[in-house]
This record gives C-alpha cells, structure tokens and sequence, in this order.
C-alpha cells in the first residue's frame, strides 16, 4: 500500500494516449476501457491526472500529438492567466453601487448586538452565520459600502484557489485551471462577490464540502469526517436552500453505503453519519426556522418552474445581455460534454448516454438540489431566485470544465476556455458601473430639499433600509406602509396579509398628521410589488387631492436602468 504522495503510473488509455493514475486509496488501479478508474464510479471526485488533458501555462507544456507549445506562446499564457486573475481579483472589490434592500437590510441586522441577531431574524426569514460573521467584520473594518462588501469579496478570492483544488481532484490540471478561471470571470460571481450578502460564502463553503466528502470517502479519518460536518452545519446556517444540497448528497452517500462498490460501503455510511452529524447542530435553530417557515415566506414574488432550472445556470454565465446568452450556449454544451462526452480523437467527441463516471456525483447532485429547491417552492409557495442557486454554482462549474477536458485537442480547449473567459469578464464589467439601486437618487434630492423634521415616507417599506442608510442620522421623521415602522428594518412575518389590510387613504392621513400644518411630505414610492397592487399609488393621489398641498415630482423611477426602481414625491403645504 502506498501513500498518497507515492508517484503515480501511466497507463495507456483508450483513446491512445496515456493518463497518469493513482487511486483513491493510494494504491495503482487499472484504467477502464473509457479512461476512468473504477473509483470514478464510486467516490464525487477522482484523482486522476491526464497528460493528454494537461493544460499548463509553462514553456515544457507540450500538447497531445507530442508538438510542444512555441516558448513565446507559453509565456504569453501564462502573463494572460496573471492578467485574467488579478482583474478578477479586482473585480471582487469594484462597484459603484449604493446598497440595495438585501445588503442594507443584512447590514442592518448584522449591526444590532449579536444578542439581537436571531429575533430579528425571526422576522426577516434567513438563517445567522453570514449576519455574525459581517457583524465581526464591520466591527473590524467599518460601516461603509466597500467594507461592508468587502467581506464577500475575500470570501470570492479564496474561493477561486480552493476551486482548483476540486478541479484538480476531478479531473487534473485541465480541470483545475479551467473551473478555476470560469469561476474567477463568471459575471454570477463578480455580482454576489460584490454584495453584502450570504451567497459568496455558500459557494465557498459549496466547494470544501465537495473536497470534505472525496477526502472522507477515501480516508475516513475522524479529522476528515469533522470537516464534512463542519461544512454541512455551516451551509445550514447560510442559506436554507443547503436543505435541499444535503439532502441530494444524502441520498448519493446512501446509495453509494447500500448498493456501491463493497470496499466503499462503510466509508460512506461514515460520510453519510458526518453529514447527519452536521445537520443535527441545526436542531437549536430549527424553532426559528419553523417560524419563518410559517410566517415569513417569500411574498415579494411567485413560486418557479421547472424552467427555473434552465434559467439558474443560464444566469451562472451571465444572463440575459449578449454576452451572458452567448456565454451561456458554451455553457450548456460544456455541461453536456461533462456528463456526456468522452473523446475518440482530436476531431470526434462520442455521447454516451450512461454519463461519464467521473460526473455522475455532481450531476447528481446539481440535477437533483435544483428539482428538490423547484418541487419545494411549489409546495411551499416560496418564491425562487436565481442567487439561490448558489448552493451549485461551483459544482455546474466543476461539470463545465470537465466538459472542456473532453477535447483531446490542447488547442480547441485553449481556445474555447479563452472566449468563455472573455465573455466572463466582459459580462463581468458592467457590474463596475452599474447601480443596483436608485436610493441614492431619492436620498439626495430629499437632502436638498428637505428640512430637519419633515416626514419621509416609504411605500412599499421594502424601500426603505436603503435609502435610509443614505440619509442623516436622525434628521426627518421617516415611517413605512404598511405597518408603520422605522425605514431600517423590514418585518416579513405575515407580510402578505399586512400588505392587504392597511388603508393607503388612512396612511396619507396619519402622513398629514404627522408633518403637521407647516411640514413637508416626501413619498418614496414604486408599483408593481407583490401583494401591494396600486396602494402605493393611491397614497401619493390620496395626499396629491388635498389642496392643502403643493405637489413636485423629484424624482422619476427608472426601471430600465435600476434593478431597485423609486419615485420620489414631494408634497408642500401652500401657503394661506
């Protein structure tokens, strides 16, 4: 028996040229008629490392026909790889983006005492770890939008080095660079890299859980087994969308413990004890998530559909502008190429219909979360959005570069990585400039004419974390429909029925009370909200149809260029 860092052998392969092997165990297994290892089959994640497949940026790299790379192209691979990286690397901390609702409303929250967290939570439907982890953090680096993004944006550069650990553990070098510099130039990934939100540390946590399982598979030391744990307690603790993740690993892990290779079966039933391990440290939150399961829900948009599947990964590249639908095609051919695919020569690539060994876990995986998170919301009449497919973003990546790997031609691959990575980064750019929010818009036209004590009013209150955040401390007197409450919070617990049983007119009345004879009422507004049909619009005409008041439209909503659309209404009392 030989350890792991024992030197590997090199076999001939099917396909004519060799593969460098060593088992999951560490001990030389043969190569099957496809080119994979028995244990392909068996464990999420092979070690094999294919020279036919290589792809390195050194001037010895040679490709499958035995023509090594000219030295100039060699170096200039590898001076582009740096170049991709670091802007990668800079795109994780660029944006000029004021904070829309959910990153100031997370911010917020995670600004209360670590006490208050879970009450407030208890209303707001997520689950702690990122809120405490941005708590330290701003405690450390401050309150503004660059350190409070900042967190995420760390989290997205680790998570680009711990991806090619995984890709080189699925499938070698090829692998490994390519699912690293697809997740360091996915327009997805530069966007919640640079959010105050959960879903950078899911992928992040996503990716080790990938490595925690193929490492406890094959070596189910007590140390490995606590990583799995680990991993799944603190994807629970992310995003409830990790229920569905676990879930879909479970059921792998127990058809690999009853039905898998015998040598395997006690290793996954260990796995599979770890990843319970991990879901029972969630008992001390589950009150609360039974609440908010009840009470909270998602009411500011529908359930999915099937189709919601598609739409998820199309979003991975970039979504609906030229380059992410472009990008997207290469995509979905990769991901079939990854589960399908298996190469006969450089020009002919073969489907075979049975997958390919080596993608069957995390097609799994990926297939079944998403179907599970889908039949979920339809049940539950939870809403889906494409952020929530977090949970998969690295393991669809781990798929498409498998998918790449399927050329046996080191220049096709070369060259098909390269457009994937430019249509990354320029889909990536116009993150840079684009604002995802128009609170910042509002707020300084209520700066500019507002007095210390007028009224500011939001409709829906979902508006209102971000502008607020925007404006000084303490200066008007602010309330949200339809409950009632400071602009800093949202409480989503029963949302839906407290959105149809307020009285827009009664609002505008308690609005004129509040301002008083001399006071001025600023409404910040926008249609279309789940559940709010045309109360918002009837508060502004309810104040407009009092002659007691002059009205100035300040601000004109722009949905075409904001995700965060607003109006602003400013209503001045005439004078007698």
């Amino acid at each position: 028996m030989r350890s792991m860092d024992s030197a590997p052998r090199v076999v001939p392969t099917a396909l004519g040229a060799t593969e460098t092997e060593a088992s999951p165990t560490g001990t030389d297994v043969p190569s099957s008629g496809n080119g994979a290892t028995p244990a392909d089959a068996a464990a999420p994640a092979g070690t094999t490392d294919s020279a036919s497949s290589g792809w390195e940026p050194d001037a010895g790299a040679s490709d499958p026909e035995g023509r090594p790379f000219p030295r100039p192209v060699s170096i200039a691979i590898a001076v582009s790889i740096g170049l991709v990286l670091a802007f990668a690397v800079v795109l994780r901390f660029w944006t000029r983006s004021d904070l829309w609702l959910d990153e100031a409303l997370t911010v917020d929250i995670a600004g209360q005492p670590v006490s208050h967290i879970p009450a407030l939570l208890r209303r707001d439907g997520a689950p702690p770890l990122f809120y405490v982890l941005l708590h330290f953090w701003m405690g450390i680096f401050g309150h503004s939008d660059l350190a409070v993004r900042s967190l995420s944006g760390v989290i997205g550069v680790v998570t680009m080095p711990v991806t090619f650990v995984a890709g080189r553990r699925l499938g070698g070098r090829t692998v490994a660079w390519s699912a690293m510099l697809l997740v360091a130039t996915s327009p997805f990934a530069a966007y919640y890299d640079t959010e105050a939100r959960m879903y950078a540390l899911v992928a992040l946590l996503t990716v080790l859980g990938y490595l925690a399982v193929a490492r406890a598979l094959e070596r189910p030391r007590p140390g490995n087994l606590l990583a799995v744990a680990v991993v799944a307690a603190g994807l629970l603790y992310s995003h409830y969308w990790a229920l569905y993740l676990l879930a879909a690993v479970a059921v792998w892990l127990l058809w690999q413990a009853r039905r898998g290779p015998e040598a395997r079966r006690r290793n996954a039933w260990m796995v599979l004890t770890a990843v319970v391990v991990g879901g029972i440290t969630f008992l001390p939150w589950l009150p609360i998530f039974v609440f908010q399961a009840r009470h909270t829900g998602t009411p500011w948009a529908a359930p999915a559909s099937f189709a919601a599947m598609v739409h998820a990964i199309a979003t991975f590249a970039g979504g609906s502008s030229n380059e992410g639908r472009a990008l997207g095609l290469v995509y979905f051919a990769l991901l079939a190429l990854g589960i399908f695919g298996l190469a006969t020569d450089r020009r002919h690539i073969e489907l075979d219909l049975q997958t390919r060994p080596r993608s069957r876990p995390l097609g799994w995986v990926v297939a079944v979360t998403l179907a599970l998170a889908i039949l979920g919301g339809i049940v539950s009449r939870s809403a889906f959005s494409t952020r929530y497919a977090s949970v998969v973003f690295v393991p669809v990546v781990l798929l498409v570069s498998l998918g790449l790997a399927a050329f046996q031609s080191r220049r096709i691959r070369a060259g098909v990585l390269a457009v994937a990575v430019v249509a990354g980064l320029v889909g990536a750019i116009p993150n840079i400039t684009t604002n995802r929010t128009q609170a910042g818009q509002v707020a300084r036209a209520i700066v500019g004419h507002a007095q210390a004590g007028d009224v500011v009013a939001y409709c829906p209150d979902q508006l209102g974390p971000a502008t607020n955040r925007l404006l000084p401390s303490g200066r008007y007197r602010q309330t949200t429909f339809p409950r009632g409450i400071g602009p800093a919070f949202v409480d989503w617990v029963n949302y839906a029925a407290a959105s149809r049983a307020a009285s827009p007119e009664a609002f505008a009345v308690h609005l004129e009370q509040l301002a008083g004879p001399t006071g001025k009422i600023f409404v910040v507004w926008a249609p279309g909200y789940q559940t709010f049909g045309t109360k918002c619009q009837q508060i502004v005409e309810s104040i407009q149809a009092n002659p007691h008041y002059a009205t100035a439209a300040l601000v004109g909503g722009d949905a075409k260029v904001f995700y965060e659309p607003m109006w602003l209404d400013e209503f001045s009392p005439q004078r007698p």
